[in-house]
């Protein structure tokens, strides 16, 4: 009988010896529960912020962007369907929304991979349709991509001042 007093005394002991450090687990996971908080709070501050300008850009552009998909309807009727499928498929795998992108420093600015002199001089001959091989966009030399660029300044110019 003895014996079992002092087993169940030893019991007791560790029992009390498990709950202090489950209370010093408890304790330490909640000030890391509460400073993770803490940090959720600010980075969500800092989301509202950053929404808050997207919002202000967004709002901004929207008639620009109007502007500039009626134009693209408009226009999209006059080419071939075969090539605004393509245009659109092209669009629509890239992550960043661009088909077409233009050379810059020898390298196609879809892949940054370095062209060789030959397709550069292809590209800027603008004779036919040439695609990079590794981002699947469609090349244009550096002027036309600025060329294109003004004309639709001043196609938003245009349609804005009215």
């Amino acid at each position: 009988l003895s014996k079992e007093i002092e087993f169940q005394g030893l019991e007791i002991e560790l029992a009390e010896k498990r709950i202090k450090e489950f209370g010093f687990l408890i304790t330490t996971k909640e000030d890391v529960v509460n400073t993770t908080k803490e940090k959720l709070k600010i980075i969500q501050e800092s989301l509202d912020a950053k929404k808050g300008e997207l919002d202000d850009i967004i709002s901004q552009t929207k008639k620009e962007e109007d502007i500039l998909l009626a134009e693209s309807e408009k226009l999209s009727a006059k080419i071939d369907s075969r090539l605004l499928k393509a245009y659109k498929r092209i669009r629509n795998s890239s992550r960043n929304g661009l088909a077409i992108v233009p050379i810059d420093r020898e390298s196609s600015a879809g892949s940054f991979i370095k062209l060789p002199p030959q397709r550069q001089i292809d590209i800027a001959a603008r004779k036919k349709i040439i695609v990079d091989e590794h981002s699947g966009r469609i090349l244009v030399d550096n002027e036309l991509a600025a060329e294109e660029t003004e004309k639709i300044e001043k196609i938003l110019a245009k349609v804005l001042k009215k």
